[in-house]
């Protein structure tokens, strides 16, 4: 019998949403929120220190994503792609845009890896608001793959608009803090530090 695949965000997660906005009305403040959740992330032990979500085009959050590689040991499970999954299953669709139809913003702590920059122009958002840059998570050991090196005009080229830089110093901030509490920098093939839980006081 083969294994199921299933992910399950932690219970959290939950309590989180409870003390968020309805409505976000710009995109430093639906940064804010992601950061927020990539922190408590960090802090509650359950994943890397990234985090993204899905917001509707007048601010709504459709769905959240925290990166959840080391705690369901899949490497695939990044924040945004856990955040895609989570608005496809909410919306009951695989093209966010309903076919052009409707606009979504992927929202997301850092810019997007290799993987998760090739799932952005299949999943129908239109736009991607990036927080800390590559080479922020690179400086911490994170190995972000090979990416186009003019990633941003590839997008742009396929109607997606990037905005970067958005509350770049503490979305990095994350990723320091992350490190430094002992968090697990997870690249294939390489061995890691010795694990130590990093959990909320």
């Amino acid at each position: 019998m083969l294994p199921e695949i299933c992910f399950i965000l932690p219970p959290w997660v939950e309590q989180f949403m409870k003390t968020a906005p309805t409505l976000f009305r710009d995109v430093e403040e639906r940064m804010r929120f992601v950061i927020a959740l990539a922190r408590e992330n960090v802090q509650q032990g359950t994943g890397g220190p990234f985090a993204a979500a899905i917001f509707e085009e007048k601010g709504g959050l459709v769905a959240p994503g925290i990166n959840l590689v080391t705690s369901s040991n899949c490497s695939v499970l990044h924040a945004e792609i856990v955040a895609l999954m989570l608005a496809q299953k909410a919306l009951a669709r695989y093209d966010l845009s309903d076919g052009g139809r409707q606009r979504f913003e992927l929202v997301a702590t850092t810019e997007p890896c290799a993987m998760c920059f090739g799932a952005v122009p299949w999943s129908g958002v239109q736009q991607l608001v990036c927080g800390a840059r590559d080479e922020d998570a690179r400086a911490i050991g994170f190995d972000e793959g090979p990416k186009l090196t003019d990633w941003v005009s590839a997008l742009n080229s396929r109607g997606i608009a990037v905005q970067r830089d958005v509350l770049r110093e503490e979305a990095s901030a994350v990723l320091r803090e992350y490190v430094a509490a002992g968090g697990v920098v997870y690249n294939a093939g390489r061995q890691p530090a010795p694990e130590r839980t990093v959990k909320k006081a």
